[in-house]
């Protein structure tokens, strides 16, 4: 199995400062990783750094910026070297009625959690195509299709990001497929955008880093929810054919 080592280079994950963000850093840290963590607040950072203070660094910085992401993405390659590994977590969550939103609050949500997605990816790829070989890793829900209330701009924006998986994938898979590229949904969670009775981020976060880790071509596409890969829709043809040949396709599962 091919996958992600701190000989390759540097994790840089989004979002850090609480909930899934730190989980995963501090989960990639364990690994031995050096985790470069994101996010607009210092004091949440700082916090994170305290339980990994060797191995994780932080890096205040607002996503959804271009030349913010631009310039933090350059002290990263010369104060750490070389980006292999990029997590997208960063999000957020307005929780606004439709009523109450507007064209410019819908779009300062899609700056962050679709542009941020594309700065941060587009900024590491620096790396990844100078030397053929990446791991990117976004961090998705099912917002898109089963929109719940009040999350019209979570939902568009979220949605939209999953498509950019797709476009990157169409864009590189050919020219660099040692750049792993995929969709990872890690349910719902006990954090201050997920639910009461949620799954500790600690618990995912566990999923989350081992498919991070993971840097097999075979991986570009697939998507995960939890630990287990979520195959895409067999059309009838497709299915008659795995019947016929008594084939029955079986997901991936993390462990």
């Amino acid at each position: 199995m091919t996958r992600i080592t701190p000989q390759d280079g540097v994790a840089v994950v989004t979002g850090a400062g609480s909930g899934l963000g730190r989980a995963l850093s501090l989960a990639l840290t364990r690994h031995g990783l050096t985790v470069i963590g994101t996010g607009r607040r210092a004091g949440p950072l700082a916090e994170t750094q305290a339980l990994a203070p060797d191995r994780f660094h932080a890096l205040p910085l607002d996503v959804g910026d271009w030349a913010a992401v631009q310039h933090g993405f350059a002290r990263i390659r010369a104060e750490h070297g070389r980006i292999a590994l990029l997590v997208n977590n960063a999000a957020v969550y307005p929780r606004r009625d439709i009523l109450d939103e507007s064209g410019e609050s819908v779009m300062d949500t899609v700056a962050t959690n679709l542009g941020g997605t594309v700065n941060c990816a587009r900024a590491a790829l620096e790396d990844m195509c100078e030397t053929g070989r990446g791991r990117i890793l976004n961090v998705a829900t099912f917002a898109d299709l089963n929109p719940l209330p009040a999350s019209a701009a979570y939902s568009i924006s979220k949605g939209a990001a999953r498509i950019f998986t797709r476009a990157l994938i169409a864009d590189l898979a050919d020219r660099f497929p040692g750049i792993v590229i995929g969709d990872w949904m890690p349910g719902m969670l006990k954090t201050t955008m997920g639910i009461p009775d949620g799954l500790a981020p600690e618990a995912a976060a566990e999923w989350g880093a081992e498919l991070a880790l993971r840097a097999d071509p075979e991986l570009t596409g697939a998507v995960f929810e939890m630990d287990t890969e979520v195959l895409p829709p067999r059309g009838l043809k497709g299915k008659l054919k795995d019947a016929l040949l008594m084939r029955r396709r079986r997901p991936r599962r993390l462990g």
